[in-house]
């Protein structure tokens, strides 16, 4: 089965292909219809469903994937969080599914709260570039015992439950 992936980064693409071994996914470039940094997680799915049925919709896959990681507040728990979700999709279907939740320092939180984006607030406190691209913010704050890619994989697995079982 064909599969695509609303988004060009490398570890979306390689976290879609380990969620999902069976299948052939192709990266597409697709706008995820919320800003660059989303906050809450109504607008991290959203992104993340956006980003599924552009994909679908540029190629004709069999499944539209869709990847988003935002950052949230969580009842119960102080501070703020990152979130991942993702989202798919075969046109009449989803499935949705999260992957874990790390609590950020408190001087990358407050960085993040007053309007940056994680990944180059990220970039700038380790002095370097494409952290987001790379193990991602899940990878430096748990010392790599989670790495992004990893992350995502547990993301699109879940979502993909209505895609590969007959449980749903």
């Amino acid at each position: 089965m064909r599969v695509a992936v609303g988004s060009e980064n490398p570890v979306k693409v390689a976290a879609t292909r380990r969620a999902l071994p069976d299948a052939v996914a192709e990266p597409v470039d697709v706008a995820s219809g919320v800003p660059e940094q989303p906050r809450g997680r109504d607008e991290t799915i959203s992104g993340a469903r956006n980003r599924a049925e552009a994909a679908l919709a540029a190629t004709g896959a069999g499944l539209g994937v869709g990847i988003e990681g935002g950052v949230a507040r969580v009842e119960g728990a102080d501070g703020l969080f990152l979130i991942m979700w993702a989202a798919v999709t075969d046109g009449e279907r989803w499935g949705i599914g999260g992957g874990p939740s790390l609590t950020l320092p408190d001087d990358v939180a407050a960085r993040v709260a007053d309007g940056a984006e994680l990944g180059p607030v990220m970039d700038d406190l380790l002095d370097t570039e494409g952290v987001a691209e790379q193990e991602g913010a899940a990878g430096v704050l748990t010392g790599e015992r989670i790495d992004r890619e990893s992350a995502l994989v547990h993301a699109v697995a879940s979502a993909a439950g209505p895609f590969v079982t007959d449980q749903y």
